[in-house]
């Protein structure tokens, strides 16, 4: 039976629904989880829970361990997850937001590109190469299944700087589809739909039922709806470019030019964009957590049903010979033939035994492939940053970035990414 290691176990929630996922797929249920985390209270807590779902809907068949010894958690892994956050909503997160705000610099989650994203990378990528260089040591062969933001960069850096094999999962593909049509009250059986971009900005590109094309009485119902809603930066984005967009409003309002302007500030209320929106989910969070979380730890008769994460999924097919079909972050290796070759790009992805084998999609749609790229500019020089440990890269990815170059001139970017390395201090390495 696999050995699968979950890097970042004290993310409680997230570590019950794909290991508890795992407990109840028939090719995985007499798995070794080994489980890992710097904060040993929270993996202890995860551990408690995980062992009750593997009591009361695996019948104890998995073995569970946590361990302080990171080598030790990796040896001999077959699938190593990652959902590590490097420096925590304090003091990384809060930095991310505070010291662009001085320079008027607004964000809303700031965890993908814009200046928070570029700061979220360069101190998490040299975490992950130190797994990296664990893994290639003591479990060489495994996939490592990214789930940590920014998901390009840190899938494209494992994949240009390490030897380990690496796939980048995110939550946004397999439920694009059914919130549009939620949101627009039509029905979502039998619909086909087909997918491809970048992580947090891939397109719908097509979406069908029984054959008919969906998107004229999609774009018809979006353009009637009225009243103030979540969706409506993705809306106004359809209405521009002509698809739907994967990933949240509030995540794209950042990472176009076009919505969040100082200039314009009447834009905010507009298209109903929540601006400090992820600092004000890790404080409902940690007050949630510390509500909730001693009744899910200690809940002696905790269940769990299978959810849609795609690890269990691959891990399944991966075991069974049995293909599964996932939207997947890999290289660029022809895949998508107008973005450039060395980014990451977002693609329907065939897992079986052999491993995860990307689809190939041709060219995007002119427009789509021309927004995909300004955010592709800003990750590969950041991956670069990281790489050569040069500033003036970090410096770069800043002033090709849509939304900060959309607000700040050159001078005051160099001096926000200075105020940053400055402020993250030892939580990033040294840059010359």
């Amino acid at each position: 039976m696999p050995k699968i290691t979950f890097m970042g176990a004290g993310s409680t929630i997230f570590a019950k629904n794909v290991l508890g996922d795992v407990m109840l797929t028939p090719a995985l249920r007499d798995s070794h989880i080994a489980l890992y985390d710097i904060d040993h209270k929270r993996l202890k807590e995860s551990e408690i829970m995980l062992n009750n779902i593997n009591r009361n809907s695996n019948e104890n068949r998995a073995e569970i361990v946590a361990y302080t010894d990171r080598k030790e958690a990796l040896r001999g892994a077959d699938y190593v997850v990652n959902a590590i956050q490097v420096g925590g909503y304090e003091p990384c997160t809060v930095t991310d937001f505070e010291i662009p705000k001085k320079y008027g610099l607004r964000q809303t989650i700031a965890d993908t590109i814009g200046i928070g994203g570029i700061f979220r990378s360069l101190r998490t990528i040299p975490v992950l190469f130190d797994f990296a260089k664990d893994m290639e040591e003591v479990c060489p062969d495994a996939w490592f299944l990214n789930y940590t933001n920014p998901m390009a960069t840190l899938t494209g850096a494992m994949l240009r700087g390490t030897n380990i094999k690496t796939v980048g999962l995110c939550h946004s593909v397999q439920v694009c589809a059914k919130y549009l049509l939620k949101g627009l009250d039509i029905p979502e059986e039998d619909v086909q739909w087909k997918i491809a971009g970048i992580n947090h900005m891939a397109w719908l590109l097509e979406i069908s039922r029984n054959g008919q094309d969906l998107y004229p009485e999609i774009k018809r119902r979006a353009l009637e709806r009225e009243t103030p809603h979540y969706d409506m930066v993705r809306y106004e984005i359809m209405k521009q470019f002509g698809y739907y967009v994967t990933e949240s409003s509030e995540h794209n309002a950042e990472y176009m030019p076009y919505f969040i302007k100082s200039k314009y500030p009447e834009l905010i209320e507009k298209f109903n964009i929540p601006l400090d929106e992820y600092p004000r989910r890790c404080i409902e969070q940690i007050k949630g957590w510390k509500e909730m979380g001693e009744e899910l730890v200690n809940n002696k008769n905790l269940e769990h049903k299978r959810t849609t994460e795609y690890a269990s999924y691959i891990m399944e097919a991966m075991e069974t010979d049995i293909p599964y079909k996932i939207g997947g972050n890999v290289l660029n290796t022809g895949l998508i033939t107008n973005l450039p070759k060395d980014a990451v790009v977002e693609v329907p992805c065939m897992v079986d035994r052999s491993g995860v084998t990307p689809c190939y999609v041709g060219d995007l749609p002119q427009q789509l492939a021309a927004l995909n790229r300004t955010n592709i500019n800003t990750q590969l020089l950041t991956i670069e940053a990281a790489l050569t440990g040069k500033k003036e890269y970090i410096y770069q990815a800043a002033m090709l970035d849509p939304h900060t170059s959309a607000e700040l001139s050159i001078d005051d970017i160099r001096s926000l990414c200075d105020d940053l390395i400055e402020a993250h201090g030892d939580w990033l390495p040294k840059f010359e």
